[in-house]
């Protein structure tokens, strides 16, 4: 064993037989330990070199030259005050066997390195320095000088003691490099001998246009201008050579056949797709948050996918990975008219730095408006996809399918089943349009569609997309969006200056609150374009001088008297009204439903244009009072001669749905019971003959829609307390919720607490 000084090398394997200078503080040794480290691992195995000289360096520093000698394996190791670490050394220099297989080995590496230099194009001096050595153990550490092995892989073949086992896996190295280089060689050489035949081509077509010009025929080719736009589009092999086809055909039966327009139709088409065009992606989450913060208020859920993809393809393209055509994003957008599902779209694009393309789907009836119409056809086109490519210049902008949910369906086919591989991340990367017949790449396309009811949507559509929904905006989210962007808008588009009339948040408040009641903003923003219309032909005919201040007065001047009322206290202060909470296409709604009794034959009538399914709620609730009268304070011979009757008022509007079971329940409890329902609550919930009450969908557009109307308390199903987490936190301050599990805890909360007297003349 010997004590020698420990020279670690980060990330470098040095092998016996090199020389090397390194500047280190070696002092008087006269032989060290080179030992590769990675990352503060360092390795057991070293190679021990001697100092055969010392250098001075520019500026004074030392440094000494070294020659490794063979190899050594590391010990206990020992650190000097001075620093410097000491290690015992098991030193191995290399044997020399004599058997026959590593006679072989020997053989057989030195023809594989000779392979690797003839291809490589060796001037000779590197075959002679390999033929100069004798020993096998030298032989195998010459792969230490490849440039082509990794630092693991050197660091192996150093930790390989024994000679023959070093030689088969130096050879195993060798081949690796060896089949590698054989295939950049055929890859070459099938490229070499692909532009010569070009070039040969080249030079054949420049004789025929040298022979047409001698017998006078000089005029611009048809067929060799599609020729050279197809060689600059950047086809696919498999486009390319369908275009190179349609255009021989071209070719053959000239430009007097009734067929060239077809064919000419086509290629201008084949053409005009970008098939090797791509935006360049703005990969910065940061800075798509902000555009999206900056264009729309609210919407945290799609802001916050789309943060999310861009960061995961950032993460993807920083790491290297490569990307993964099956991973496409395809979000649909579900909510109410006027909360931003369509404008969002643009923003998304300005945030990734795509192009933008809406298709609007309302009413498409024609499969082949989605595929496009096969070529046999007179006048066929392609499909809106290929067109919506070809109008965004790329291959991965952002498409909008708007209005997904109002696609129909006739004897033309069904687009949404069109739709099917078009929305699936697993298909579209190869979707095939029926007027190119040529398969699509689609799947660097980001799909965003978007619906106002997921009902109307086919369940393996619905499956394939990641839906997001938009449950409408609170009254302060409104007044925000109505003081950021619609104001604004509507001054500048009515040509008024922003300190020519100003507005205040209670002002704004109120127009939202008396003037509309939706989800969105639509409304909102007529209403305000409606005031500011007013105002601009007061100033514009003198007949107010700016500036001016928009008081309660100009509101009802322009808008008229006030629309909505919080009548929910008016309706059920008798007995047998009660509030109950609904959700339409347009966003939540209040539903007040009314029960009342009459002399006459045992029966339940049902008004107000119900559904199959609202009706059974009702059928059920009156079944339940009745089957629990006693419990409930109800006389049970009330049943036996009179019949009854419920109505849901807006008569005009079909409803339908199970979730209005607890306010029939409620309502029927009320009316003979003789206790009014709580003016400050609403409901929504299913129910059962046993009284369970079952959960429901659509609780926050629900639970806005009771903070619109000015309720403050909502009875809930138990199993959606869950669901409270997705209401804006202003409102769950503002309001109290009771979930329940029975219908006598919802009745509990509902009914006040003592039957009210009959009204007398």
């Amino acid at each position: 064993m010997s004590r020698l000084l420990l020279v670690p090398l980060d990330d470098v394997v040095v092998f016996p037989g090199m020389s090397l200078t390194l500047a280190i503080d070696a002092g008087d040794e006269e032989r060290v330990l080179l030992m590769p480290r990675h990352e503060h691992d360092f390795a057991n195995v070293g190679t021990v070199a001697e100092i055969t000289d010392k250098v001075r360096l520019p500026g004074g520093a030392r440094a000494f030259s070294l020659q490794g000698l063979h190899r050594g394996v590391a010990g206990a190791a020992q650190t000097l005050p001075d620093g410097r670490l000491y290690v015992e050394v098991d030193e191995r220099p290399d044997d020399v066997p004599v058997d026959g297989k590593t006679r072989n080995l020997d053989r057989e590496y030195r023809a594989t390195v000779e392979e690797i230099l003839a291809l490589r194009g060796d001037d000779g001096r590197v075959s002679g320095f390999l033929r100069s050595i004798s020993e096998p153990g030298t032989l195998a550490d010459t792969s230490g000088y490849s440039p082509d092995l990794n630092y693991e892989q050197k660091l192996k073949l150093l930790q390989t003691l024994d000679v023959s086992e070093r030689l088969e896996l130096a050879l195993e190295y060798q081949r690796d490099r060896l089949a590698e280089l054989q295939v950049r060689k055929r890859i070459r050489d099938d490229v070499e001998s692909g532009a010569e035949k070009q070039q040969r081509d080249y030079f054949l077509r420049k004789q025929m246009d040298s022979i047409r010009k001698e017998l006078g025929e000089d005029e611009a080719s048809v067929v060799e201008e599609y020729r050279t736009k197809i060689e600059e589009a950047g086809m696919p092999e498999a486009a390319e050579e369908q275009a190179l086809k349609e255009l021989g055909r071209l070719e053959k039966m000239g430009e007097q056949s009734a067929e060239s327009s077809v064919i000419r139709t086509y290629l201008d088409t084949l053409i005009s797709v970008p098939w090797n065009e791509r935006s360049e992606e703005k990969l910065d989450p940061t800075d798509a948050r902000a555009v999206l913060d900056a264009d729309h208020a609210g919407l945290d859920d799609v802001k916050d996918r789309i943060v999310e993809y861009i960061a995961v393809k950032k993460l993807r393209v920083d790491r290297g990975i490569e990307e993964d055509k099956r991973s496409g994003a395809i979000l649909t957008l579900i909510g109410p008219p006027g909360t931003g599902k369509t404008s969002i779209g643009e923003s998304i694009a300005r945030a990734t730095g795509r192009k933008f393309v809406r298709m609007s789907l309302g009413g498409v009836r024609d499969e082949a408006e989605i595929r496009g119409h096969r070529r046999t056809y007179i006048g066929a086109l392609p499909g809106r996809l290929v067109r919506a490519l070809r109008d965004a210049g790329t291959m991965n902008p952002v498409i909008m399918l708007d209005e997904v949910d109002k696609v129909g369906a006739d004897w033309r086919g069904d687009p949404s089943s069109a739709l099917l591989e078009v929305l699936d991340p697993a298909q579209n990367h190869s979707f095939r349009d029926h007027y190119l017949d040529l398969e699509l790449d689609l799947s660097g396309v980001m799909f965003i569609a978007t619906a106002n009811v997921a009902d109307t949507i086919p369940g393996p559509l619905l499956d394939r997309m990641e839906v997001i929904r938009f449950d409408g905006y609170t009254t302060s989210e409104k007044v925000t969006i109505a003081r950021g962007y619609l104001w604004p808008r509507q001054l500048e588009r009515n040509g008024l200056r922003s300190e020519e009339v100003e507005i205040t948040d209670v002002m704004l408040n109120t127009v939202a609150t008396e003037y509309t009641r939706e989800a969105g903003v639509r409304q909102l923003e007529r209403d305000l374009g409606k005031l500011l219309r007013k105002t601009a032909t007061k100033i514009a005919s003198d007949e107010t001088a700016a500036p001016v201040t928009i008081d309660i007065d100009a509101v009802r001047d322009a808008l008229g008297h006030q629309r909505f009322f919080q009548e929910s206290a008016v309706r059920t202060a008798v007995p047998g009204v009660a509030t109950g909470l609904a959700v339409t296409g347009a966003g939540g709604d209040v539903l007040f439903i009314e029960a009342t009794a009459m002399d006459g034959k045992p029966g339940l009538t049902l008004t107000g244009q119900l559904g199959d399914v609202m009706k059974e709620s009702a059928q059920i609730a009156l079944s339940y009072v009745h089957g629990h009268a006693a419990e409930l304070g109800v006389d049970p011979t009330v049943f036996d001669e009179r019949s009854f009757h419920v109505h849901v008022p807006a008569g005009a509007i079909p409803k339908d749905g199970p979730s209005a079971g607890v306010t029939m329940v409620t309502a029927l409890t009320s009316l003979l019971s003789g206790r009014p329902v709580k003016h400050t609550v609403g409901m929504t919930g299913e129910v059962t003959l046993q009284g369970r009450v079952l959960p429901i969908g659509g609780l926050k557009q629900k639970v806005l829609a009771a903070h619109a109307a000015g309720l403050t308390d909502v009875v809930m199903p138990e199993r959606n307390r869950g669901d409270l987490d997705d209401v804006p936190e202003e409102i769950r301050q503002q309001m109290t919720f009771h979930p329940a599990m029975t219908i006598d805890e919802v009745l509990s909360v509902a009914l006040e607490g003592a039957p009210v007297a009959p009204a007398t003349a």
